[in-house]
């Protein structure tokens, strides 16, 4: 079975794995369809990325995860994913309310929020199951540019639920993360 993994700055990927955070914040990338980016898979593999990743939009609380690429030309996928809950924000303010909550800084998400003057995000709450080992892909010509979706591999759902350890946090944390963002955009 193909699985679909999501392209995501590396520190955000480390985040989610080792359960800093649990939520997103995305617009899409530049060859994203005109409608931009959509949840199009509830479950997903996490495909770190270098590229565009900048210091500058980064919280300093996540600043410690910022690197250089341990393995280039391999996709070192450190964990799947599965999509609890979704929210097309439209409103800075809201965008800006959950700051706190994921990754990027108050400037980072005023510009996504922004990008091509379509002002809107949406906000992803995630399970995450760390990967123990990652899986390693060769990263072929196929799976680069600036999209937020690719096929990444044929991977059988059972192995990766048996190579997947307990979720990066707890059912309780995530409850009331979900609450909290719930809380935060109504």
């Amino acid at each position: 079975m193909t699985l679909t993994a999501l392209k995501e700055w590396d520190a955000q990927a480390q985040a989610l794995t080792t359960g800093q955070t649990a939520v997103i914040l995305r617009k899409g990338g530049i060859m994203e369809t005109h409608d931009g980016f959509e949840v199009q898979h509830r479950e997903f593999l996490l495909y770190p990325t270098f590229l565009h990743q900048n210091a500058a939009e980064v919280r300093s609380e996540f600043s410690g995860l910022l690197r250089s690429d341990p393995a280039p030309g391999q996709i070192v996928v450190p964990a799947r994913a599965e999509v609890l809950e979704v929210y097309k924000i439209e409103a800075l303010d809201k965008a800006l309310a959950l700051e706190d909550m994921q990754a990027l800084n108050a400037s980072a998400i005023e510009r996504r929020f922004h990008y091509r003057n379509r002002p809107w995000l949406h906000a992803v709450v995630l399970r995450v199951w760390p990967l123990t080992p990652p899986l390693r892909v060769e990263e072929t010509p196929e799976l680069l540019g600036c999209v937020s979706w690719v096929p990444l591999a044929d991977f059988s759902v059972e192995t990766l639920s048996s190579e997947s350890a307990a979720p990066a946090l707890a059912e309780s944390a995530l409850t009331e993360i979900r609450a909290e963002v719930a809380r935060r955009l109504s």
